[in-house]
């Protein structure tokens, strides 16, 4: 018997107004007008987070059609890239231009879900612009790259409220892609990609040649 070939949906394309318009294009600070521009971009089934020049993270929500904002305490620096993770909460974590890293807990009004926006910051380590972010899919394990090419581990306990940071890799050139499963970490670089096997501190390269 021939299997019923699922129903073709055709959807169109178009900018999204709705998300553009609830962002503004220009701030007043002090006597001076600045332009605002969205430097990042992360989006999942519950969200559409967008980062800022101006340090802002503006976060939609696509069932609740709201628009949230977040932002760093102290100077405003342009965010670089952001990164959404839905599992048993959802979380948002943030790189800006400086090396500073947060994640935010979002509040969820689901039972037995997080009740209270919480924040935690990976401190200290990154000194240049934040380029990649990946988490473990647990939402237990967060790796940062920047690009002088340092990675940073940080381990969130979201029930203690901790998140303990630490250097676990330094390249000699930027980061350009992390992602995490199963215990590797998959590194790319502007020079060569690479596996770091987190268990054991190792790193297998892929392939022989470093790129031009």
């Amino acid at each position: 018997m021939a299997s019923v070939a699922s129903p073709v949906i055709f959807k169109e394309f178009c900018p999204l107004y709705y998300l553009l318009n609830a962002i503004p294009t220009k701030i007043q600070k002090g006597f001076r007008s600045i332009v605002v521009y969205l430097t990042a971009l992360d989006t999942n089934g519950d969200y559409i987070a967008v980062g800022s020049s101006i340090g802002m993270l503006y976060l939609y929500c696509r069932h609740l059609n709201q628009m949230k904002k977040y932002n760093f305490e102290g100077k405003c620096e342009s965010i670089t890239f952001v990164k959404l993770l839905s599992c048993f909460d959802d979380l948002v974590a943030v790189g800006t231009a400086s090396g500073r890293v947060a994640v935010f807990q979002l509040v969820s009004s689901l039972p037995g879900r997080n009740k209270q926006l919480r924040r935690f910051d990976v401190a200290g380590i990154h000194k240049s612009s934040i380029t990649a972010l990946a988490w473990s899919p647990n939402g237990m394990k967060l790796f940062s790259g920047d690009d002088r090419g340092k990675i940073v581990y940080s381990a969130l306990d979201l029930d203690q409220g901790t998140c303990n940071s630490s250097l676990v890799l330094e390249e000699p050139s930027s980061i350009v892609q992390l992602d995490y499963n199963q215990k590797v970490l998959l590194v790319s670089t502007l020079q060569r990609t690479l596996l770091f096997y987190t268990e054991e501190k190792s790193v297998k390269q892929v392939g022989t040649q470093p790129r031009k």
